[in-house]
């Protein structure tokens, strides 16, 4: 008879396969201008604990290995994989979700309004990814061209293959942004 793997954790929660499961730890991370206290493991993800545990759903979780963008956050204003940053790597900063685009009034982000206008998406599941990494390119000053934008929005995957309307989209918010 062979020994079987147990993959769930016991009801009483502190042992996994056999091993004392890691501590928590107390952390407030504050996210699109709020501060939220988490207790955590050491090896959530920031993308595991904004839609699992604070249930910020717009964040996407493609690939979970950082190859698709479209977990991208922004971190201190810098675009970043929430999937292969651990929360506990992010305390003390400013992290901006796609929920944390639009003003307090409901009016839209620059970027979002021109992924509308440009129809820059089909199924839409890549969208918030790209949206923070379009305000983010053009925040980091390489929407000049559409080639530029291109190569600046790469690690953004679109299955649906909309990328001409997303690079129109990119390039309508920067000249607006920049008047």
């Amino acid at each position: 008879m062979t020994s079987q793997t147990i993959i769930d954790p016991p009801e009483d929660g502190h042992v996994l396969n056999g091993k004392a499961r890691p501590a928590t730890l107390s952390l407030t991370l504050t996210i699109n201008g709020r501060d939220h206290a988490l207790e955590i493991e050491p090896r959530v993800t920031l993308l595991d604990a904004l839609r699992d545990r604070l249930h910020l759903s717009g964040t996407k979780k493609g690939c979970d290995q950082g190859q698709c963008g479209a977990c991208t956050v922004h971190v201190d204003g810098e675009r970043v994989l929430a999937c292969l940053t651990l929360a506990a790597q992010v305390e003390g900063r400013s992290i901006t979700t796609i929920e944390g685009l639009t003003d307090k009034d409901g009016t839209l982000h620059a970027v979002q309004a021109a992924f509308l206008e440009q129809d820059a998406f089909q199924c839409g599941y890549c969208t918030p990814g790209q949206i923070m990494s379009a305000v983010a390119c053009i925040r980091e000053g390489h929407a000049g061209s559409d080639e530029e934008i291109r190569e600046y929005m790469a690690g953004n995957l679109c299955r649906c293959g909309a990328y001409p309307n997303i690079v129109a989209a990119v390039r309508q918010a920067a000249q607006e942004l920049r008047t």
